[in-house]
């Protein structure tokens, strides 16, 4: 098994506001391989989004896999409204920073079967 690090798989990882009370983040792959295998390692879970950004599991509002897209999206409650008292961040746009250490386990491709 290898751990692959989400930045070094996904083809764009971002977050920005969806409404001003909410967080949005995307994770695109670039091909179905890796889709697939990002989802079948079962690592990207409501509880890990609540881990990540520090909020209840309550406050994960939606974790979307999205094969046509080749995407994960998931939405979680701003801890801060935008624009509001102690927002640094008004866009959400620099909000998807802990998404890019999060290692992936993946088969070793010698160790995936082959058919024959």
């Amino acid at each position: 098994m290898q751990r692959l690090r989400l930045v070094d798989l996904a083809e764009v990882i971002r977050s920005k506001n969806a409404g001003p009370f909410e967080l949005t983040f995307d994770i695109i792959f670039p091909d179905m391989e890796t889709f697939e295998g990002v989802r079948s390692s079962e690592i990207i879970t409501r509880e890990l989004v609540a881990r990540l950004y520090g909020v209840p599991l309550e406050h994960v509002l939606h974790l979307v896999f999205v094969p046509a897209a080749r995407a994960v999206k998931a939405t979680i409650v701003r801890p801060v409204p935008s624009g509001g008292i102690g927002d640094a961040d008004v866009y959400g746009a620099q909000q998807h920073v802990p998404w890019l250490e999060v290692e992936v386990p993946l088969p070793e491709p010698e160790d995936e079967e082959v058919e024959g």
